[in-house]
């Protein structure tokens, strides 16, 4: 991490319709069309519509990011469909060299692209009242592979009841037995294929290899305070801690530009355009038929003869639909947009997580502050170069958990990650000593926000409210994290390492003083989600249709985090690369897959809290 570290084919989507086959197949429509020379004058109507016909796809897919680089594998997969997929953001790799992009392909170097703008969206939200009104930082992938190049590489899934919830919630046919066999698609696990888990998928999945001290303490802690281990939390038990699952592969991050866009990259009916900003859906009446973007400072059209996908994210695809006259039609009215459908829930049920750091001074100098001084920087960062091995391979959050805040609840609601570190300001500040810490948080908020435009320019970012805190039971769950975080900590397995607590202190001991703490230092924990979510048409704030279609209008479809019905208990890249596989069954037509009866843990009795 700056915890310690603070050339593909290309085809242009104006000129080619495939990359090999481009001439001919432009000849052969228009021969097609218009017959022979001698037979048929071109007019300048006819030159219009070939020139559409050249640039004209089967799907144009808008966001190269964890659902957009999926989709644009499996739909290819027939080599009869065509697909053009744009970014707004550039390659992922220079010159084709992944070495040469250290700041992305490094696991250890991830908050370099966490805290600039050069792949990143960089937004920021309203001022939160409930936060001291305090103005939070979210950063958000603008490059290929989207936030999945850019995040701390912790695959979680959630847990069964998170799916199962979902499809009580209007998502039918998104239950977990629905869902579990497109995470075991997408998936290559290191330990190999189980009842849960994948073994021949894209996307590769490792335990951490650092082995680090502080990681045993830490689980031990956690079983001396009375709770489980788990040998895998995306599996039979979620519930409990255990030894973390990531998206590395040999020493580097497995993005999904490296697991699906980069293996399908040389396919004839693939096209990827970057540094291309997607303005506005087209519509002819209700039917989407391609869209309108802005590359290299010229304004261009693509088509799309079956449908236009919008794999944005949370904030890109609401933003794009509203641009492009779906949404409240009163806001869209007030803006001058001409409204194509009324979908009052588009930008709305905006959720999040929260997290805070309690941080807590080591007193041996075996954390990660020392890798962090510059001698050490470039040591670990020419092992990593030369061999993609050592203490730059890895993101180091290799530990971590799940718990319930109290009895009662069904399953857990609190998540942490251990860093034998410490972080400071999003990595945005250098750790100051020795030190470790958890991010804790609380993963089923009450408070829900929303987002809408701030202008009718698609560069403007939106205006984004996530209503942090809002609730009674959000303030309550964030004390339970201080202090059931304070209880591991305090166990006999870090006596070896406990210096005095660094975060929240120890002059932070009242109710009142523990919520003081939160509003000033809680910070986002980049799971932006559900602002077009997925639901019945009965449903007045549904976006889109169990199918993903966008309600209201046709061929138009959202396919990433934005359709989520409600927010997962934990990390969103694995759900969202999910999402995206079995939306690729879905469009291709074909029956979900599905694995019945799989056992999940349940508690014994939910009278006590562990």
């Amino acid at each position: 991490m700056s915890y310690l570290m603070k050339g593909v084919k290309y085809c242009s989507p104006v000129n080619q319709m495939h990359k090999v086959t481009g001439t001919l197949f432009k000849a052969h429509i228009l021969k097609n069309i218009f017959g022979t020379n001698e037979q048929f004058k071109i007019s300048r109507t006819s030159s219009q519509l070939s020139s559409e016909k050249a640039n004209s796809y089967n799907y144009v897919i808008v966001g190269a990011g964890s659902a957009g680089c999926v989709l644009a594998n499996r739909l290819t997969e027939d080599p009869l469909s065509t697909v053009l997929l744009l970014e707004a953001g550039p390659k992922d790799t220079l010159l084709g060299s992944k070495r040469l992009m250290w700041k992305i392909h490094m696991p250890a170097a991830l908050t370099y692209n966490l805290c600039d703008e050069k792949y990143n969206w960089h937004y920021h939200t309203t001022s939160q009242k409930h936060m001291d009104n305090r103005i939070m930082y979210w950063p958000r992938g603008r490059v290929w592979g989207g936030s999945s190049s850019l995040n701390a590489m912790v695959y979680i899934r959630g847990h069964a009841e998170d799916y199962n919830r979902w499809s009580k919630e209007g998502a039918i046919g998104w239950d977990y037995e629905h869902c579990l066999p497109y995470f075991k698609k997408a998936q290559t696990h290191e330990l190999g294929p189980d009842q849960y888990r994948g073994g021949n998928g894209p996307l590769y999945v490792s335990r951490g290899k650092t082995n680090h001290p502080l990681h045993h303490a830490f689980l031990e802690a956690t079983q001396q305070a009375g709770y489980p281990f788990t040998d895998d939390m995306n599996g039979y038990q979620q519930e409990g801690f255990g030894w973390m699952d990531m998206t590395v592969r040999q020493g580097q991050r497995w993005s999904t530009a490296s697991a699906y866009l980069r293996p399908a990259i040389s396919r004839p009916n693939l096209s990827v355009a970057e540094k291309t900003l997607v303005t506005k859906i087209l519509f002819q009446g209700t039917k989407s038929i391609g869209v309108e973007y802005v590359k290299n400072g010229q304004r261009k059209k693509a088509f799309a003869s079956k449908e236009v996908i919008l794999s944005g994210g949370a904030i890109n695809s609401p933003q794009l639909l509203m641009l492009s006259g779906i949404g409240n039609a009163d806001d869209l009215k007030k803006l001058g947009i001409p409204v194509v459908c009324h979908l009052p829930g588009v930008g709305q049920n905006l959720q999040d997580h929260l997290e805070v750091y309690v941080q807590q001074k080591c007193t041996k100098p075996i954390t990660l502050y020392n890798a962090q001084k510059p001698v050490n920087m470039v040591r670990i960062g020419l092992e990593w170069l030369w061999k993609f091995t050592g203490e730059g391979a890895t993101a180091h959050l290799e530990s971590g958990g799940f718990i319930r805040s109290e009895p009662g609840v069904p399953h857990p609601d609190i998540q942490f990650h251990f860093l034998p570190s410490q972080v400071i300001d999003h990595g945005r500040v250098a750790s100051t000593m020795e030190a470790y810490q958890v991010h804790v948080g609380p993963m089923r908020s009450t408070s829900v926000g929303w987002l809408k435009l701030k202008s009718t320019d698609p560069n403007d970012h939106p205006i984004i409210e996530p209503n942090y805190m809002s609730t009674e039971r959000d303030i309550w769950e964030f004390r339970q994290c201080v202090k059931l975080t304070r209880e591991i900590f305090a166990q006999k397995a870090f006596e070896k390492f406990r210096g005095p607590e660094v975060q929240p202190g120890n002059h932070v001991q009242s109710d009142k003083e523990i919520d003081a703490f939160i509003r000033q230092k809680a910070d986002s924990a980049y799971h932006p989600s559900c602002t077009c979510k997925m639901g019945q048409l009965s449903d007045s704030t549904a976006v889109v249709d169990p199918q993903t279609k966008v309600i209201g209008v046709e061929n138009l479809r959202v396919v990433d985090a934005s359709i989520m019905p409600s927010v997962v208990s934990g990390n969103l890249n694995a759900p969202t690369i999910m999402i995206a596989e079995k939306a690729a069954d879905i469009i291709k037509g074909l029956p979900s897959l599905q694995e019945k009866n799989v056992p999940i843990y349940k508690p014994k009795t939910l009278e006590t809290q562990r």
